[in-house]
């Protein structure tokens, strides 16, 4: 382990007795994209004791750009997230554990895949499940980082139940689809989940090491204009979760997803509708697809798929039976 570890170890930060407290730790990290991907090779290569990656994807040409863990021959294999991560890591350092699990983190599993690690770490690229995560988070008690990247800018959070305000004390649930900004519309250049992973990772060895010194509040993060800023974070008072209603997991928000019997689709709905511009939407969705729509329904095709959205949000994925491919695809596309 000295050999290893030595130039980590004389790093005041770290120094001996944290890289045992590494080796015997645990993160569980939900989501394998280019943040995850980040994440997971700088941690596993720190030494953290047990790895778990959570996703329910795979690979495509376009992820090689920024994730960096995965290769061409990954794809040729039609390998899953997940197996590819962990597969790979275990070439890196094979004297720690890595799992790699697919599935897709929802209400009824989480709790059971985070259950007893010691920091969750957020590799995502949709709001709902960070969301769940921060409930979880909440409920057993387990510090979780978020980060997020797009375009040429992220944010990265360190949540510390009991010790920092939480997720939603900044923002108190997602309002159904967006006309925002994703990764899909609006690119990402690789040196953003680059800079954000490697934050995350940071912050993630400071939880594990007991340095007190983690991040409070949100700091953002400009690649492009180099520039970075602390914002302050304040406990809600009012914060559901922060006062033990987690709401997320008990389902009373989010989307609800329901196969659509005989059609070979998948409708998905909001249990907080608003209002969605479909023009403002077309606009957005014609740059990666085709796109037709009136003022009751917009058709976007793309990538042999094809999704109806209505205006309060509602979505039918056609094409797939699959659930968790229907909400893939609507986080991908709708961004949340």
């Amino acid at each position: 382990m000295i050999d290893r570890y030595s130039r980590q170890t004389l790093f005041h930060g770290i120094k001996e007795e944290g890289q045992k407290k590494l080796a015997g730790s645990s993160i569980a990290i939900i989501g394998c994209g280019a943040l995850g991907t980040v994440t997971a090779t700088t941690l596993a290569r720190a030494g953290v004791g047990r790895i778990r990656i959570v996703d329910r994807d795979f690979i495509e040409y376009h992820n090689l750009q920024r994730q960096v863990i995965f290769t061409e021959d990954d794809i040729k294999e039609q390998l899953p997230k997940a197996v590819a991560a962990a597969r790979y890591l275990k070439k890196v350092n094979s004297g720690i554990d890595i799992e790699g699990i697919v599935a897709d983190v929802n209400y009824s599993n989480i709790e059971r895949l985070v259950s007893g690690f010691d920091v969750i770490v957020d590799g995502l690229d949709n709001l709902e499940t960070r969301f769940l995560i921060n409930d979880i988070s909440q409920k057993l008690h387990i510090p979780w980082v978020y980060g997020g990247a797009i375009s040429a800018y992220g944010m990265l959070m360190t949540v510390v139940p009991g010790k920092t305000p939480c997720f939603r004390c900044v923002s108190d649930h997602p309002s159904g689809p967006s006309v925002g900004l994703t990764c899909d519309t609006a690119g990402v250049i690789a040196p953003a989940p680059l800079v954000v992973g490697s934050l995350q990772s940071v912050e993630v060895i400071k939880l594990l090491t007991g340095n007190n010194d983690f991040q409070r509040g949100i700091t953002y993060v400009d690649v492009w204009n180099y520039s970075l800023h602390n914002l302050k974070v304040n406990f809600r008072p009012d914060c559901p979760a922060c006062h033990g209603r987690y709401e997320f997991l008990e389902r009373k928000f989010g989307s609800r997803t329901t196969s659509l019997c005989g059609q070979n689709a998948v409708q998905i709905t909001n249990s907080d509708p608003k209002p969605l511009s479909l023009p403002d939407l077309a606009q957005r969705l014609g740059k990666v697809g085709s796109v037709k729509y009136n003022e009751f329904m917009l058709n976007f095709s793309f990538d042999h798929q094809e999704m109806v959205v209505f205006p309060d949000g509602r979505a039918i994925i056609k094409n797939t039976s699959d659930e968790s491919v229907a909400r893939g695809l609507y986080a991908k596309y709708l961004g949340a």
